[in-house]
């Protein structure tokens, strides 16, 4: 699974990149729009970017469900230890 770090940092480049491209097309914010399309699709193994979109948001849910379910077991043995 893809380091949900790194999928953040895409998504907020790929959302950067198409608001700036809104409020100014340059050359540079498409060349970024264009490579961080690329990225998002390889990393998420999608053809499209609405897919890889979706992948990512995937990733990420199921990343932060990993981690309320680690806090919950974690505050499981708290409470066992305490008893």
């Amino acid at each position: 699974m893809p380091d949900p770090r790194r999928v953040r940092t895409l998504l907020a480049r790929y959302a950067s990149a198409r608001i700036a491209l809104e409020e100014k097309s340059t050359p540079a914010w498409q060349q970024e729009l264009e490579d961080v399309t690329y990225t998002l699709c390889v990393l998420t193994g999608a053809r499209s970017i609405a897919d890889a979109i979706a992948a990512a948001d995937e990733i990420l849910e199921r990343h932060a469900q990993g981690q309320r379910e680690v806090t919950t077991a974690t505050a499981g043995e708290d409470t066992a230890l305490a008893a």
